[in-house]
């Protein structure tokens, strides 16, 4: 992963923790009956919004590096030496049938628009 985008992850990853956490004692509070009960809930909603707000932010990062970086992966050099080989064959397969067999289908149909 990217620095700017572990950076943002990392981010989002303590914003939710906090918001949880914040959740629960916004639960608890409203379960004890505190006055700190409202107060914890509209602080629950506001991180919601920003917890949600960075998760969208890991994202969009993600985006904006792979749009300008490409991608990483890159088939390695094995791989791209065994499939022009598999090609070579194809290749040479199709000619030799190609040259193999037309010789004799020009001689065997050499007389065929006489027979018609």
């Amino acid at each position: 992963m990217p620095d700017a985008v572990r950076t943002s992850a990392v981010r989002a990853v303590l914003i939710m923790s906090l918001t949880l956490i914040q959740a629960m004692v916004a639960f608890l509070c409203t379960l004890t009956g505190s006055w700190l009960a409202f107060p914890m809930v509209v602080g629950g909603v506001a991180g919601t919004v920003v917890a949600t707000w960075s998760v969208l932010d890991v994202w969009v990062t993600r985006q904006v590096w792979n749009q300008r970086n490409g991608v990483v992966s890159v088939p390695s050099s094995t791989a791209r030496r065994m499939r022009r080989e598999r090609r070579r064959a194809r290749r040479a397969a199709r000619a030799a049938e190609r040259d193999g067999t037309g010789i004799r289908r020009r001689r065997e149909n050499s007389g065929d628009l006489s027979r018609a």
